[in-house]
Protein backbone atom coordinates (compact mmCIF):
# COMPACT_ATOMS: atom_id res chain seq x y z
CA UNK A 1 0.00 0.00 0.00
CA UNK A 2 1.46 3.34 -0.44
CA UNK A 3 -0.02 6.52 0.89
CA UNK A 4 -0.12 9.99 -0.92
CA UNK A 5 -0.15 13.13 0.61
CA UNK A 6 -2.36 15.47 -0.99
CA UNK A 7 -2.07 19.17 -0.37
CA UNK A 8 -6.06 19.87 0.44
CA UNK A 9 -9.37 18.14 0.73
CA UNK A 10 -11.08 17.46 -3.40
CA UNK A 11 -14.24 16.27 -4.19
CA UNK A 12 -14.79 12.64 -3.70
CA UNK A 13 -15.36 11.63 -7.07
CA UNK A 14 -11.78 13.64 -8.35
CA UNK A 15 -10.27 11.46 -5.01
CA UNK A 16 -11.67 8.32 -7.03
CA UNK A 17 -10.32 9.40 -10.01
CA UNK A 18 -6.67 10.14 -9.05
CA UNK A 19 -6.79 7.00 -7.26
CA UNK A 20 -7.17 4.62 -10.21
CA UNK A 21 -4.26 6.05 -11.66
CA UNK A 22 -1.81 6.10 -9.08
CA UNK A 23 -2.96 2.34 -8.81
CA UNK A 24 -1.56 2.23 -12.46
CA UNK A 25 1.61 2.23 -10.81
CA UNK A 26 1.38 0.85 -7.24
CA UNK A 27 -0.75 -2.30 -6.22
CA UNK A 28 -2.70 -0.29 -4.16
CA UNK A 29 -2.52 2.84 -3.09
CA UNK A 30 -4.72 5.48 -0.84
CA UNK A 31 -4.61 9.32 -0.98
CA UNK A 32 -4.70 11.41 2.18
CA UNK A 33 -5.13 14.95 3.14
CA UNK A 34 -2.95 13.53 6.73
CA UNK A 35 0.45 13.80 6.00
CA UNK A 36 1.49 11.33 8.59
CA UNK A 37 3.19 8.11 7.52
CA UNK A 38 2.43 8.83 3.83
CA UNK A 39 5.32 7.99 1.37
CA UNK A 40 4.79 11.07 -1.44
CA UNK A 41 2.85 13.93 -1.12
CA UNK A 42 1.71 15.20 -4.37
CA UNK A 43 -0.04 19.02 -4.72
CA UNK A 44 -2.51 20.18 -7.60
CA UNK A 45 -3.25 23.64 -9.48
CA UNK A 46 -6.45 24.28 -11.79
CA UNK A 47 -8.00 27.00 -13.60
CA UNK A 48 -11.07 27.37 -15.72
CA UNK A 49 -10.06 29.93 -18.56
CA UNK A 50 -12.52 32.81 -19.91
CA UNK A 51 -11.62 31.45 -23.46
CA UNK A 52 -13.18 27.86 -22.13
CA UNK A 53 -9.51 26.84 -21.55
CA UNK A 54 -8.76 24.02 -18.71
CA UNK A 55 -4.52 24.47 -16.88
CA UNK A 56 -3.64 22.15 -14.62
CA UNK A 57 -0.44 21.56 -12.90
CA UNK A 58 1.19 18.80 -10.65
CA UNK A 59 4.07 18.58 -8.11
CA UNK A 60 4.99 15.09 -6.61
CA UNK A 61 7.72 14.90 -3.86
CA UNK A 62 9.27 11.86 -3.21
CA UNK A 63 12.11 11.25 -0.72
CA UNK A 64 13.74 14.46 -1.43
CA UNK A 65 12.63 14.79 -5.20
CA UNK A 66 10.67 16.69 -6.96
CA UNK A 67 8.44 15.91 -10.22
CA UNK A 68 6.58 18.63 -11.76
CA UNK A 69 4.02 18.68 -15.27
CA UNK A 70 1.96 21.53 -16.45
CA UNK A 71 -0.84 20.84 -19.00
CA UNK A 72 -3.48 23.23 -20.64
CA UNK A 73 -6.68 22.26 -23.19
CA UNK A 74 -8.42 24.48 -25.48
CA UNK A 75 -12.14 23.43 -25.96
CA UNK A 76 -14.17 24.96 -28.10
CA UNK A 77 -17.51 24.98 -26.35
CA UNK A 78 -18.18 26.10 -22.83
CA UNK A 79 -18.83 23.55 -19.80
CA UNK A 80 -20.30 23.74 -16.73
CA UNK A 81 -22.04 21.10 -14.11
CA UNK A 82 -21.41 17.17 -14.96
CA UNK A 83 -19.55 18.36 -18.47
CA UNK A 84 -16.91 20.54 -16.77
CA UNK A 85 -16.39 17.98 -13.69
CA UNK A 86 -15.42 15.92 -16.24
CA UNK A 87 -12.80 17.94 -18.23
CA UNK A 88 -11.16 18.75 -15.09
CA UNK A 89 -10.58 15.13 -13.96
CA UNK A 90 -9.73 14.38 -17.30
CA UNK A 91 -6.82 16.94 -17.29
CA UNK A 92 -5.83 16.60 -13.32
CA UNK A 93 -5.22 13.03 -14.21
CA UNK A 94 -2.81 14.13 -17.04
CA UNK A 95 -0.94 15.90 -15.24
CA UNK A 96 -0.72 13.00 -12.18
CA UNK A 97 -0.12 10.25 -14.73
CA UNK A 98 3.29 12.49 -15.67
CA UNK A 99 4.63 13.30 -12.52
CA UNK A 100 4.27 9.35 -11.20
CA UNK A 101 5.46 8.44 -14.76
CA UNK A 102 8.60 10.61 -14.00
CA UNK A 103 9.03 9.16 -11.13
CA UNK A 104 8.82 5.50 -11.59
CA UNK A 105 10.15 4.82 -15.09
CA UNK A 106 7.09 3.43 -15.76
CA UNK A 107 5.26 4.15 -18.82
CA UNK A 108 1.55 3.68 -19.12
CA UNK A 109 0.32 3.07 -22.58
CA UNK A 110 -3.12 3.25 -22.17
CA UNK A 111 -2.46 6.75 -20.61
CA UNK A 112 -4.97 8.22 -18.33
CA UNK A 113 -7.65 5.77 -19.61
CA UNK A 114 -8.74 3.22 -16.87
CA UNK A 115 -12.25 2.50 -18.08
CA UNK A 116 -13.33 -0.47 -19.80
CA UNK A 117 -14.12 0.18 -23.27
CA UNK A 118 -11.13 2.29 -25.03
CA UNK A 119 -12.99 1.72 -28.73
CA UNK A 120 -16.05 3.95 -27.32
CA UNK A 121 -14.06 6.59 -27.27
CA UNK A 122 -12.70 6.26 -30.71
CA UNK A 123 -16.12 5.69 -31.99
CA UNK A 124 -17.24 8.98 -30.40
CA UNK A 125 -14.69 11.08 -32.31
CA UNK A 126 -15.54 9.50 -35.59
CA UNK A 127 -19.16 9.83 -35.20
CA UNK A 128 -18.24 13.26 -34.36
CA UNK A 129 -16.35 13.90 -38.10
CA UNK A 130 -13.47 13.75 -37.14
CA UNK A 131 -10.59 11.95 -39.25
CA UNK A 132 -8.03 9.12 -38.43
CA UNK A 133 -5.34 11.31 -37.74
CA UNK A 134 -7.87 13.91 -35.93
CA UNK A 135 -8.37 10.94 -33.55
CA UNK A 136 -5.08 9.81 -33.38
CA UNK A 137 -3.87 13.38 -32.27
CA UNK A 138 -6.09 13.49 -29.49
CA UNK A 139 -5.90 10.23 -27.89
CA UNK A 140 -2.01 10.71 -28.10
CA UNK A 141 -2.04 14.44 -26.73
CA UNK A 142 -5.15 14.75 -24.78
CA UNK A 143 -5.67 10.97 -23.24
CA UNK A 144 -1.68 10.27 -23.39
CA UNK A 145 -2.31 7.55 -25.56
CA UNK A 146 0.92 4.95 -26.78
CA UNK A 147 0.82 5.26 -30.62
CA UNK A 148 1.02 1.57 -30.48
CA UNK A 149 -2.87 1.19 -28.56
CA UNK A 150 -3.71 4.25 -30.81
CA UNK A 151 -2.98 1.99 -33.87
CA UNK A 152 -4.53 -1.40 -32.50
CA UNK A 153 -8.38 0.86 -31.50
CA UNK A 154 -8.30 2.21 -35.15
CA UNK A 155 -7.61 -1.52 -36.51
CA UNK A 156 -10.21 -3.07 -34.35
CA UNK A 157 -12.75 -0.14 -34.78
CA UNK A 158 -12.54 -0.69 -38.70
CA UNK A 159 -13.34 -4.41 -38.28
CA UNK A 160 -16.17 -3.73 -36.45
CA UNK A 161 -17.52 -1.42 -38.88
CA UNK A 162 -16.71 -4.21 -41.42
CA UNK A 163 -18.78 -6.94 -39.51
CA UNK A 164 -21.75 -4.54 -38.51
CA UNK A 165 -21.51 -1.69 -41.59
CA UNK A 166 -24.90 -0.04 -39.61
CA UNK A 167 -23.31 0.34 -36.49
CA UNK A 168 -24.56 3.72 -35.98
CA UNK A 169 -27.90 3.16 -37.08
CA UNK A 170 -28.04 -0.81 -34.86
CA UNK A 171 -29.91 0.95 -31.68
CA UNK A 172 -33.16 0.35 -33.44
CA UNK A 173 -32.73 -2.98 -33.32
CA UNK A 174 -32.08 -5.40 -29.48
CA UNK A 175 -29.86 -8.11 -28.93
CA UNK A 176 -30.41 -10.71 -25.87
CA UNK A 177 -28.26 -12.43 -23.50
CA UNK A 178 -30.06 -15.41 -21.48
CA UNK A 179 -27.79 -16.92 -18.51
CA UNK A 180 -27.94 -20.17 -17.06
CA UNK A 181 -25.88 -19.79 -13.66
CA UNK A 182 -24.56 -23.41 -13.69
CA UNK A 183 -20.97 -24.58 -13.64
CA UNK A 184 -19.59 -27.70 -12.60
CA UNK A 185 -16.84 -26.11 -10.25
CA UNK A 186 -16.47 -22.23 -9.90
CA UNK A 187 -12.82 -21.40 -11.29
CA UNK A 188 -10.75 -19.09 -8.92
CA UNK A 189 -10.90 -15.94 -10.87
CA UNK A 190 -14.42 -16.10 -11.74
CA UNK A 191 -16.98 -14.06 -10.12
CA UNK A 192 -19.89 -15.03 -12.80
CA UNK A 193 -23.00 -16.37 -11.62
CA UNK A 194 -21.45 -19.98 -11.35
CA UNK A 195 -23.20 -22.35 -9.31
CA UNK A 196 -21.94 -25.91 -8.76
CA UNK A 197 -24.84 -27.74 -10.30
CA UNK A 198 -24.74 -30.86 -8.93
CA UNK A 199 -25.95 -29.91 -5.55
CA UNK A 200 -28.01 -27.18 -6.98
CA UNK A 201 -29.75 -30.34 -9.14
CA UNK A 202 -30.05 -32.11 -5.59
CA UNK A 203 -32.20 -29.12 -4.22
CA UNK A 204 -34.38 -29.05 -6.90
CA UNK A 205 -33.34 -25.57 -8.17
CA UNK A 206 -32.40 -26.54 -11.97
CA UNK A 207 -35.93 -27.56 -12.40
CA UNK A 208 -37.11 -24.67 -10.54
CA UNK A 209 -35.10 -22.09 -12.04
CA UNK A 210 -35.42 -23.35 -15.94
CA UNK A 211 -39.09 -23.22 -15.05
CA UNK A 212 -39.24 -19.21 -14.40
CA UNK A 213 -36.85 -19.08 -17.20
CA UNK A 214 -39.13 -20.85 -19.74
CA UNK A 215 -42.18 -18.33 -18.87
CA UNK A 216 -39.34 -14.96 -18.36
CA UNK A 217 -38.66 -16.02 -22.59
CA UNK A 218 -42.10 -16.25 -23.19
CA UNK A 219 -43.26 -12.58 -21.61
CA UNK A 220 -40.23 -11.04 -22.82
CA UNK A 221 -41.01 -12.66 -26.24
CA UNK A 222 -44.34 -11.67 -26.45
CA UNK A 223 -43.53 -7.60 -26.03
CA UNK A 224 -40.90 -8.10 -28.73
CA UNK A 225 -43.33 -9.48 -30.67
CA UNK A 226 -46.17 -7.19 -29.87
CA UNK A 227 -43.99 -4.57 -30.71
CA UNK A 228 -42.10 -5.82 -33.83
CA UNK A 229 -38.72 -5.47 -32.67
CA UNK A 230 -35.79 -7.10 -34.70
CA UNK A 231 -33.18 -8.76 -32.76
CA UNK A 232 -29.67 -8.53 -33.99
CA UNK A 233 -28.09 -11.30 -31.18
CA UNK A 234 -28.46 -13.74 -28.95
CA UNK A 235 -25.87 -15.11 -26.62
CA UNK A 236 -26.80 -17.39 -24.18
CA UNK A 237 -24.04 -16.95 -21.47
CA UNK A 238 -23.90 -18.16 -17.51
CA UNK A 239 -22.01 -19.64 -15.83
CA UNK A 240 -21.95 -22.42 -18.57
CA UNK A 241 -25.67 -23.12 -20.30
CA UNK A 242 -24.31 -26.62 -21.41
CA UNK A 243 -24.53 -27.58 -17.77
CA UNK A 244 -27.87 -28.82 -18.18
CA UNK A 245 -29.03 -31.82 -19.68
CA UNK A 246 -29.87 -32.12 -23.46
CA UNK A 247 -33.35 -31.77 -23.49
CA UNK A 248 -33.44 -29.11 -20.87
CA UNK A 249 -31.28 -27.32 -23.77
CA UNK A 250 -33.70 -28.71 -26.58
CA UNK A 251 -36.86 -27.30 -24.82
CA UNK A 252 -35.49 -23.86 -23.86
CA UNK A 253 -34.35 -23.19 -27.70
CA UNK A 254 -37.57 -24.44 -28.69
CA UNK A 255 -39.71 -22.41 -26.46
CA UNK A 256 -36.74 -19.02 -27.88
CA UNK A 257 -38.09 -20.36 -31.00
CA UNK A 258 -41.18 -20.15 -30.92
CA UNK A 259 -41.44 -16.94 -28.59
CA UNK A 260 -38.81 -14.45 -30.36
CA UNK A 261 -39.85 -12.64 -33.69
CA UNK A 262 -38.56 -12.15 -36.62
CA UNK A 263 -36.03 -15.53 -35.83
CA UNK A 264 -34.94 -15.92 -39.45
CA UNK A 265 -33.50 -11.77 -39.03
CA UNK A 266 -31.49 -12.87 -36.37
CA UNK A 267 -27.83 -12.43 -37.37
CA UNK A 268 -25.93 -14.79 -34.90
CA UNK A 269 -26.88 -17.03 -32.08
CA UNK A 270 -23.69 -18.14 -29.51
CA UNK A 271 -23.81 -20.80 -26.80
CA UNK A 272 -21.25 -20.57 -24.51
CA UNK A 273 -19.93 -23.85 -23.90
CA UNK A 274 -17.04 -22.47 -22.22
CA UNK A 275 -16.41 -25.91 -19.87
CA UNK A 276 -15.07 -28.93 -21.72
CA UNK A 277 -16.27 -31.31 -19.19
CA UNK A 278 -19.79 -30.04 -20.46
CA UNK A 279 -19.85 -30.85 -23.91
CA UNK A 280 -21.19 -34.45 -25.16
CA UNK A 281 -22.41 -35.57 -28.22
CA UNK A 282 -26.49 -35.40 -27.13
CA UNK A 283 -25.53 -31.61 -26.45
CA UNK A 284 -24.15 -31.16 -29.46
CA UNK A 285 -26.71 -33.01 -31.82
CA UNK A 286 -29.58 -30.06 -29.73
CA UNK A 287 -27.28 -27.51 -31.03
CA UNK A 288 -27.03 -28.51 -34.84
CA UNK A 289 -30.91 -29.03 -34.29
CA UNK A 290 -31.81 -25.80 -33.47
CA UNK A 291 -29.47 -24.42 -36.32
CA UNK A 292 -26.66 -22.91 -33.71
CA UNK A 293 -23.22 -23.95 -34.94
CA UNK A 294 -21.84 -20.83 -33.04
CA UNK A 295 -20.00 -22.13 -29.58
CA UNK A 296 -16.82 -21.60 -27.22
CA UNK A 297 -14.72 -24.30 -26.26
CA UNK A 298 -12.26 -22.61 -23.47
CA UNK A 299 -9.25 -24.30 -22.50
CA UNK A 300 -7.94 -21.09 -20.39
CA UNK A 301 -4.56 -23.20 -20.45
CA UNK A 302 -2.91 -25.94 -22.14
CA UNK A 303 -1.34 -26.73 -18.71
CA UNK A 304 -2.78 -29.13 -16.58
CA UNK A 305 -1.10 -28.36 -13.00
CA UNK A 306 -2.79 -24.68 -14.34
CA UNK A 307 -6.01 -26.20 -14.37
CA UNK A 308 -6.48 -27.37 -11.45
CA UNK A 309 -4.78 -24.91 -9.54
CA UNK A 310 -7.90 -22.48 -10.96
CA UNK A 311 -10.77 -25.20 -10.17
CA UNK A 312 -11.29 -26.38 -13.90
CA UNK A 313 -12.02 -30.17 -13.57
CA UNK A 314 -11.23 -31.36 -16.45
CA UNK A 315 -7.94 -32.08 -18.49
CA UNK A 316 -6.02 -30.37 -21.63
CA UNK A 317 -6.86 -33.50 -23.56
CA UNK A 318 -10.84 -32.91 -22.79
CA UNK A 319 -10.09 -29.86 -24.09
CA UNK A 320 -8.62 -31.09 -27.36
CA UNK A 321 -11.03 -33.91 -28.09
CA UNK A 322 -14.32 -31.99 -27.41
CA UNK A 323 -13.11 -28.99 -29.59
CA UNK A 324 -12.53 -32.17 -32.50
CA UNK A 325 -15.81 -33.66 -31.38
CA UNK A 326 -17.62 -30.10 -31.98
CA UNK A 327 -16.00 -29.39 -35.39
CA UNK A 328 -16.91 -33.18 -36.60
CA UNK A 329 -20.62 -32.34 -34.97
CA UNK A 330 -20.54 -29.25 -37.99
CA UNK A 331 -19.68 -26.34 -35.29
CA UNK A 332 -18.58 -24.06 -37.64
CA UNK A 333 -17.63 -21.15 -35.58
CA UNK A 334 -15.74 -22.01 -32.35
CA UNK A 335 -14.17 -19.62 -30.45
CA UNK A 336 -11.45 -20.44 -27.57
CA UNK A 337 -10.29 -18.23 -24.49
CA UNK A 338 -6.58 -18.23 -23.29
CA UNK A 339 -5.71 -16.45 -20.71
CA UNK A 340 -2.24 -14.35 -19.85
CA UNK A 341 -1.02 -14.47 -15.96
CA UNK A 342 -2.62 -17.84 -14.56
CA UNK A 343 -0.88 -18.73 -11.49
CA UNK A 344 2.43 -20.27 -11.90
CA UNK A 345 2.48 -19.52 -15.92
CA UNK A 346 5.05 -17.56 -17.40
CA UNK A 347 6.63 -17.28 -21.42
CA UNK A 348 7.77 -20.94 -21.70
CA UNK A 349 3.28 -22.14 -20.45
CA UNK A 350 1.81 -19.46 -22.87
CA UNK A 351 3.97 -20.54 -25.51
CA UNK A 352 3.02 -24.32 -25.42
CA UNK A 353 -0.58 -22.24 -25.22
CA UNK A 354 -0.48 -20.62 -28.51
CA UNK A 355 1.26 -23.99 -30.23
CA UNK A 356 -1.62 -25.78 -29.19
CA UNK A 357 -3.99 -23.57 -30.47
CA UNK A 358 -2.47 -23.44 -33.55
CA UNK A 359 -3.15 -27.17 -34.30
CA UNK A 360 -6.88 -26.15 -33.80
CA UNK A 361 -6.95 -22.72 -35.65
CA UNK A 362 -10.50 -22.51 -34.15
CA UNK A 363 -12.54 -19.08 -35.92
CA UNK A 364 -12.06 -16.73 -32.64
CA UNK A 365 -9.30 -16.25 -30.01
CA UNK A 366 -9.76 -14.25 -27.30
CA UNK A 367 -6.41 -13.53 -25.15
CA UNK A 368 -7.47 -12.31 -21.73
CA UNK A 369 -5.15 -10.52 -19.27
CA UNK A 370 -5.95 -12.46 -15.57
CA UNK A 371 -7.84 -9.45 -13.83
CA UNK A 372 -7.98 -9.61 -9.76
CA UNK A 373 -11.49 -9.22 -9.44
CA UNK A 374 -12.73 -7.99 -6.04
CA UNK A 375 -15.30 -10.55 -5.47
CA UNK A 376 -13.31 -14.01 -6.90
CA UNK A 377 -11.41 -16.50 -4.78
CA UNK A 378 -8.36 -15.53 -5.89
CA UNK A 379 -8.38 -12.25 -5.01
CA UNK A 380 -9.39 -13.27 -1.02
CA UNK A 381 -6.27 -15.41 -1.10
CA UNK A 382 -4.04 -13.59 -3.66
CA UNK A 383 -0.79 -14.80 -1.66
CA UNK A 384 -1.92 -18.29 -2.31
CA UNK A 385 -1.48 -17.69 -6.53
CA UNK A 386 2.16 -16.89 -7.97
CA UNK A 387 1.51 -15.02 -11.04
CA UNK A 388 4.02 -13.47 -13.64
CA UNK A 389 5.49 -9.89 -12.93
CA UNK A 390 4.55 -7.03 -15.47
CA UNK A 391 7.43 -7.32 -17.92
CA UNK A 392 6.44 -11.56 -18.63
CA UNK A 393 2.80 -10.07 -18.93
CA UNK A 394 3.49 -7.44 -21.12
CA UNK A 395 6.05 -10.16 -23.14
CA UNK A 396 2.83 -13.18 -23.04
CA UNK A 397 0.73 -10.20 -24.80
CA UNK A 398 3.50 -9.36 -27.07
CA UNK A 399 3.35 -13.08 -28.26
CA UNK A 400 -0.45 -13.15 -28.61
CA UNK A 401 -0.17 -10.32 -31.12
CA UNK A 402 3.01 -11.68 -33.02
CA UNK A 403 1.10 -14.92 -33.09
CA UNK A 404 -2.54 -13.73 -34.07
CA UNK A 405 -1.08 -12.38 -36.98
CA UNK A 406 1.34 -15.21 -38.32
CA UNK A 407 -1.93 -16.92 -37.96
CA UNK A 408 -4.49 -14.98 -40.15
CA UNK A 409 -6.77 -13.44 -36.83
CA UNK A 410 -7.64 -10.19 -37.04
CA UNK A 411 -8.28 -7.88 -33.26
CA UNK A 412 -12.00 -7.11 -33.44
CA UNK A 413 -13.30 -6.33 -30.16
CA UNK A 414 -11.30 -4.86 -27.08
CA UNK A 415 -11.99 -4.47 -23.21
CA UNK A 416 -10.19 -3.64 -19.77
CA UNK A 417 -10.36 -4.06 -16.16
CA UNK A 418 -9.64 -2.84 -13.15
CA UNK A 419 -6.74 -4.62 -11.57
CA UNK A 420 -6.02 -6.34 -14.75
CA UNK A 421 -1.97 -7.39 -14.55
CA UNK A 422 0.16 -5.06 -16.41
CA UNK A 423 -2.28 -2.66 -16.83
CA UNK A 424 -2.81 -4.29 -20.13
CA UNK A 425 -6.51 -5.30 -21.58
CA UNK A 426 -8.29 -8.05 -23.25
CA UNK A 427 -8.56 -8.39 -27.20
CA UNK A 428 -10.87 -10.63 -28.99
CA UNK A 429 -9.60 -12.26 -32.47
CA UNK A 430 -10.86 -13.72 -34.90
CA UNK A 431 -10.10 -14.80 -38.75
CA UNK A 432 -11.73 -12.25 -40.94
CA UNK A 433 -15.68 -12.74 -41.28
CA UNK A 434 -15.55 -14.45 -37.82
CA UNK A 435 -16.24 -11.83 -35.83
CA UNK A 436 -18.90 -12.24 -32.93
CA UNK A 437 -21.69 -9.81 -33.15
CA UNK A 438 -22.79 -9.86 -29.91
CA UNK A 439 -19.58 -9.37 -28.14
CA UNK A 440 -19.07 -6.05 -30.53
CA UNK A 441 -22.51 -4.41 -30.12
CA UNK A 442 -22.15 -5.27 -25.87
CA UNK A 443 -18.59 -3.60 -25.72
CA UNK A 444 -19.51 -0.37 -27.79
CA UNK A 445 -23.00 -0.16 -26.41
CA UNK A 446 -24.69 0.70 -28.98
CA UNK A 447 -27.86 -1.26 -28.44
CA UNK A 448 -30.26 -2.08 -25.41
CA UNK A 449 -29.06 -5.34 -24.22
CA UNK A 450 -31.97 -7.48 -23.27
CA UNK A 451 -30.91 -9.63 -20.06
CA UNK A 452 -33.00 -13.03 -19.28
CA UNK A 453 -32.21 -15.16 -16.87
CA UNK A 454 -30.21 -15.34 -13.42
CA UNK A 455 -26.94 -12.89 -13.01
CA UNK A 456 -28.02 -11.31 -16.63
CA UNK A 457 -28.11 -7.60 -17.09
CA UNK A 458 -29.83 -5.37 -19.05
CA UNK A 459 -28.71 -2.60 -20.32
CA UNK A 460 -31.16 -0.51 -22.02
CA UNK A 461 -29.35 2.21 -24.62
CA UNK A 462 -31.44 5.39 -25.84
CA UNK A 463 -31.72 4.61 -29.50
CA UNK A 464 -31.56 8.86 -29.98
CA UNK A 465 -29.32 9.75 -27.19
CA UNK A 466 -27.34 6.55 -25.91
CA UNK A 467 -28.24 7.27 -22.38
CA UNK A 468 -27.82 3.75 -20.52
CA UNK A 469 -29.84 2.40 -17.81
CA UNK A 470 -29.01 -0.97 -16.07
CA UNK A 471 -30.97 -3.60 -14.43
CA UNK A 472 -29.56 -6.81 -13.05
CA UNK A 473 -31.72 -9.99 -12.12
CA UNK A 474 -30.50 -11.71 -9.37
CA UNK A 475 -27.25 -13.73 -9.27
CA UNK A 476 -28.42 -16.13 -6.97
CA UNK A 477 -30.68 -19.41 -8.20
CA UNK A 478 -33.15 -19.06 -5.02
CA UNK A 479 -33.77 -15.45 -5.33
CA UNK A 480 -34.07 -15.40 -9.25
CA UNK A 481 -36.84 -18.12 -8.73
CA UNK A 482 -38.39 -15.89 -5.89
CA UNK A 483 -38.73 -12.50 -8.20
CA UNK A 484 -38.51 -13.37 -12.06
CA UNK A 485 -42.00 -12.76 -12.67
CA UNK A 486 -41.35 -8.74 -11.12
CA UNK A 487 -37.95 -8.10 -13.08
CA UNK A 488 -40.20 -8.94 -16.37
CA UNK A 489 -42.52 -6.12 -15.18
CA UNK A 490 -39.35 -3.76 -14.46
CA UNK A 491 -38.13 -4.72 -17.78
CA UNK A 492 -41.14 -3.65 -19.57
CA UNK A 493 -41.80 -0.55 -18.13
CA UNK A 494 -37.67 0.24 -19.31
CA UNK A 495 -38.79 -1.30 -23.23
CA UNK A 496 -41.91 0.67 -23.29
CA UNK A 497 -40.33 4.03 -22.24
CA UNK A 498 -37.97 3.50 -24.90
CA UNK A 499 -39.86 2.51 -27.81
CA UNK A 500 -43.09 3.71 -27.21
CA UNK A 501 -42.12 7.06 -26.14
Amino acid sequence: MKFIHIDQKYPEDWIRVLNHIANLFFEDSKLTVESEGTDMAVSFEHNVGDDFSISTKAVLEVDGKRFTNDYRIQYETEAEGRELNIRMKRALSHVFLDVLEQHTGMHQQWGILTGVRPTKLYHKFRQAGKSEDEIANILIRDFRLSEEKVALLKEIVARQLVTIPDIDEIGKEISIYIGIPFCPTKCAYCTFPAYAIGSNRKQGRVATFLDGLHIELREMGKWLKENNMKITSIYWGGGTPTSIEAHEMDALYQTMHESFPHPETIREVTVEAGRPDTITPEKLDVLKKWGIDRISVNPQSYTDETLKAIGRHHTVQETIDKFWLARESGMNNINMDLIIGLPNEGIEEFQHSLDESAKMQPESLTVHTLSFKRASEMTRNKDKYKVADRDTVAKMMHMAQVWTKENDYVPYYLYRQKNILGNLENVGYSKAGEESIYNIVIMEEVQTILGIGCGASSKFVHPETGKITQFHNPKDPAAYIMTFEEAIGKKIEFLDELYKA
